[in-house]
């Protein structure tokens, strides 16, 4: 089974995803952002990426002129947050355990030279900081159109009472 603090982690992110989508959504001037777009965009392919590595699936990843409009890349991260809790219901320690390869590590750490293993739980955990770090980009470029970023950050969830992910439709 799962630690708690990965199950944490996971509702968090997508309850911090489907806040930033609703502010996104929204402001009529960021659905027309190129750069919201490509943040929105890439954001989810990794979180997509990771889940069929995990899963050890062929990596069969959309390109980002696949989707005709932000609503389009907004159904494609809801699917991936029905489909995430799924893989973490069944993960156990083993699973946890296992070492997972990215075809991209050496490329990205070729000045250090070659990438080191890193196991599906390490991997959890880089995929919700990954989503923190691209969010806040979001989250400045919202504010760079004049709108008013969510507050996303994890302690906050938890003051809050860390509630659940509201999806909400395009406004």
């Amino acid at each position: 089974m799962i630690p708690e603090a990965l199950h944490q982690l996971f509702r968090h992110m997508e309850w911090a995803d489907a806040t930033v989508w609703e502010s996104v959504l929204a402001k009529p001037d960021a659905k027309s952002d190129d750069r919201l777009r490509a943040l929105l965009y890439h954001i989810h392919l990794v979180q997509w990426a990771y889940l069929q590595i995990w899963r050890e699936e062929p990596l069969d990843l959309p390109e980002e002129a696949g989707f005709s409009d932000l609503t389009a890349i907004h159904e494609w991260c809801r699917k991936y947050h029905r489909q995430a809790p799924l893989y973490l219901d069944a993960v156990d320690a083993d699973d946890l355990l296992r070492q997972v390869e990215f075809p991209w590590a050496d490329r990205l750490v070729e000045r250090w030279g070659k990438a080191q293993p890193a196991t599906v739980s390490e991997t959890i955990l880089q995929i919700t900081s990954h989503t923190t770090y691209h969010r806040g980009q979001v989250n400045t470029r919202l504010r760079e159109l004049d709108g008013e970023p969510p507050l996303v950050d994890f302690i906050a969830w938890i003051w809050m009472g860390k509630p659940t992910a509201e999806w909400k439709q395009e406004t």
